[in-house]
């Protein structure tokens, strides 16, 4: 259930980001780093390739859903890298909003996105000998 939360929790958020401008914000931040750093390989997107990009990877979760169900194991690395991301992801939002000292584009759904924590148990757990 971890992993379909997850992945609601981060098409919330893909919404959040498009709705409050995350997407100007993130292209100038890239820009600037880009430029004091040119090995930084920092990307720049058009909204319908970034908005395309997310909502496919939303979908694959919510596809591999019944592989996540069924046990697979080599979803758990998965699961461990992934969920490693969303809690970056949502603590990245939260900390440039307080260096910011304003909201971030992106911060009212970033407290969902550390809910990760229970995927990182739940993938723990179904691979500990002592938890089954």
């Amino acid at each position: 259930m971890a992993w379909l939360f997850l992945a609601f929790a981060l098409a919330i958020h893909v919404t959040d980001e498009a709705l409050t401008g995350f997407l100007p914000v993130y292209n100038s931040v890239a820009e600037s780093v880009r430029a004091s750093y040119p090995r930084v390989p920092m990307p720049t997107f058009t909204f319908p390739l970034w908005i395309g990009g997310l909502a496919t990877g939303v979908i694959l979760l919510l596809a591999l859903s019944p592989l996540v169900f069924a046990g697979r194991r080599w979803l758990r690395p998965v699961s461990y890298v992934l969920a490693a991301i969303m809690i970056a992801n949502g603590l990245g939002h939260i900390g440039a909003s307080l260096y910011r000292a304003s909201f971030a584009p992106g911060v009212y759904s970033s407290p969902i996105l550390l809910a990760a924590v229970a995927l990182f148990i739940s993938a723990f757990r179904s691979g500990h000998p002592a938890a089954q």
